[in-house]
């Protein structure tokens, strides 16, 4: 496959894919570059680490120019990306591995922490349409309560919007 082929088939791939999907490899794509990075530095190739974590520093970009500002966490993960910009611009005029692990084990967490709320979205989802295939309960009685089964869910503070 040639390299025009290729650049082609990546940019159909980023255009067609689910965006959770999009956003954990964004995260996989910073975390490698940040792994070759270190290697280049380990192999004292500086050229190629200045190269890879550029590479990371543009996904870092990408990340912070595609939140969502409308949500208060959005405020939060821009000013981490912009922490991860800062430390992976040190990281690369000091070519400082520590600083790449640093910034290496955030993303491996907050990757994950997406990958966790995907998948919970997804299973919500999945559950939902199963409850809406379901027939209809029958009417309540006399005897039935309105009180939440869930404890939790009783002591809920009025005003959160616990659905999402």
């Amino acid at each position: 496959m040639n390299a025009q082929a290729y650049n082609q088939y990546k940019k159909s791939v980023v255009e067609t894919v689910a965006p959770e999907k999009l956003l954990l490899m964004l995260y996989d794509a910073a975390i490698k570059n940040i792994d070759n990075a270190r290697k280049a530095i380990k192999e004292k190739d500086i050229n190629r680490a200045h190269e890879q974590i550029l590479r990371a520093e543009e996904i870092i970009v990408e990340l912070m120019t595609t939140l969502n500002m409308e949500y208060e966490i959005s405020g939060n993960l821009f000013l981490l990306y912009e922490y991860f910009y800062h430390r992976l611009t040190q990281a690369n005029a000091q070519k400082e591995i520590a600083i790449l692990d640093e910034v290496e084990e955030f993303l491996l967490e907050l990757k994950g922490t997406w990958q966790e709320a995907i998948n919970t979205l997804k299973s919500s989802t999945h559950q939902e349409s199963r409850i809406a295939s379901v027939p209809a309960a029958p009417a309540p009685t006399a005897a039935w309560s309105a009180k939440p089964v869930n404890p939790v869910a009783a002591n809920v503070p009025k005003g959160i919007n616990v659905t999402g």
